[in-house]
């Protein structure tokens, strides 16, 4: 057994980052004829780690299914940014608990992810989730096969380290798309935004060398991979805790020479969003001229007591700065509502940046208390009703700001990466403009898969609709 704790995953040392290259081979008959149902919640970095826990399975002989009572093993990759993110992993866990009594005693269950770092989920799962066979965490995904085989029948264990973490090479993913690609270049993060687990769940800042990173971009590009996202929880601030290492423009400016048709990189921090990465991404047709930039709030109080770094008044700057040089780019961004005691005037600060800057579209909340954050321990006054009609406000300024900005695509012609089948209408394919826009249109599903032509021909607030701009 090895628990979370709190106060060392806070801890930062000048202990350098250890690089580990995996090179152990397993016995795919290990676990052969059995099968493992995964579910993850929240970020594309759990995302990308999902696909790097199918391939650990799949190393020992799992076979994925869709269907949860065919499983034999049950694995959740879960999300700790906000408190329904629990709410949801403790409700999906009562029905793998009736599938575990009723249906296949010998059903393994496993919870990972962020939410297994935090210290008081795992108190909670080893109380009143006894069934739950198998915990580990964000740091020793690598060691999943040896958990697994190592594991003793009907004895909990769990296996989270609090540590400030290494860097993993060689890794293989059963990567979702054949076209395109999570690429980790950062993992970690050392900002400690008083509201933020992060920090506490993924260790600090490590970037990966980038001559790693460019092998694996050139390896996708061999493989006929059409666009790459280079992600880390600060994505912008690569290389500053790696000696010798170039900047994070200087590696975009790499990726782009590969000459793979799309780049796109999540999430930057204004913070540390340079000018030269403005340049970078101005001068590459192949970095597409879609940026998230979160704000989280417009008021400078407000900002302070986030520890964003930044005020209102500069990021307004960074983002009419970005506007002026990146052509048609379009901007998304984060917005925190109600923090602790957030006042009226500091909400109107807020819509004052969104109806300056009229952001392309927002993911926003109302504030969520994370236990060991700093913000946690702030008294907070405001209730939450009030909150819940701020995000209101909020959410219908920002719609008609994003069905505003999409209309301006009506009657032009974007190239869009065709992903899929619309699951609502099977008739129709959806894909992705180079500014992230969902587009809807009717054509082939030989088309999956390539960067097409196809004109817009109407916009909602969240989507567009097209049809195939004949040659």
């Amino acid at each position: 057994m090895n628990l979370p704790n709190i106060l060392d995953a806070r801890k930062r040392t000048d202990k350098k980052t250890e690089y580990i290259y995996l090179n152990e081979e397993y016995d795919k008959s290990t676990f052969s004829s059995k099968k493992y149902y995964l579910r993850t919640y929240g970020c594309q970095m759990n995302v990308h780690d999902s696909e790097e826990i199918s391939a650990h399975l799949e190393s020992i002989g799992f076979e994925k299914t869709d269907d949860l009572e065919n499983a034999d093993l049950v694995i959740l990759n879960t999300c700790a940014i906000r408190e329904n993110a629990h709410d949801k992993l403790y409700g999906f866990l009562g029905r793998c608990k009736h599938i575990k009594e009723s249906i296949n005693n010998n059903l393994i269950i496993c919870i990972c992810g962020c939410m297994a770092q935090e210290e008081n989920v795992c108190k909670f799962i080893m109380e009143k989730h006894p069934y739950v066979d198998l915990v580990f965490g964000t740091h020793n995904i690598a060691d999943l096969e040896k958990l697994l085989i190592n594991k003793k029948d009907n004895k909990q264990n769990i296996e989270v380290y609090s540590c400030e973490g290494n860097v993993y090479e060689n890794v293989k993913y059963h990567r979702d798309s054949n076209f395109k690609a999570w690429v980790n270049i950062q993992y970690g993060c050392d900002k400690f935004c008083t509201y933020c687990i992060v920090p506490y769940t993924r260790g600090k800042q490590r970037s990966r060398k980038s001559e790693d990173i460019l092998k694996e971009v050139k390896e996708l590009v061999k493989d006929g991979y059409k666009e790459v996202t280079l992600l880390g929880q600060n994505v912008n601030a690569y290389g500053k805790d790696l000696e010798g290492e170039v900047s994070f423009a200087e590696l975009l400016q790499k990726v782009a020479d590969t000459k793979i048709e799309r780049v796109r990189f999540v999430t930057s921090h204004p913070w540390d969003f340079t000018d030269e990465m403005i340049d970078v991404i101005a001068n590459n047709e192949n970095i597409m001229n879609y940026i998230h930039l979160p704000l989280q709030s417009g008021s400078d109080r407000i900002l302070k007591l986030m520890g964003r770094r930044y005020t209102k008044k500069e990021y307004i700057a960074l983002f009419n700065k970005i506007k002026d040089k990146v052509e048609n780019a379009a901007i998304t961004t984060d917005i925190i509502v109600g923090f602790p005691n957030e006042s009226e005037e500091d909400f109107n600060e807020t819509l004052d940046v969104v109806n300056t800057c009229k952001f392309d579209s927002a993911f926003t909340f109302i504030y969520s208390k994370r236990e060991g954050t700093p913000a946690a321990k702030m008294d907070d006054k405001v209730s939450l009703e009030e909150k819940e009609q701020r995000l209101y406000k909020l959410n219908e300024i920002i719609n008609d700001y994003s069905l505003m900005n999409n209309q301006k695509y009506v009657g032009k012609t974007e190239k869009v990466l065709v992903e899929g089948v619309n699951d609502k209408d099977q008739t129709k394919l959806f894909g992705y403009t180079e500014t992230m826009k969902l587009v809807n249109f009717t054509g082939d599903k030989d088309l999956i898969g390539k960067i097409i032509n196809v004109e817009i021909i109407d916009a909602k607030s969240f989507s567009l609709d097209g049809k195939l701009k004949e040659e």
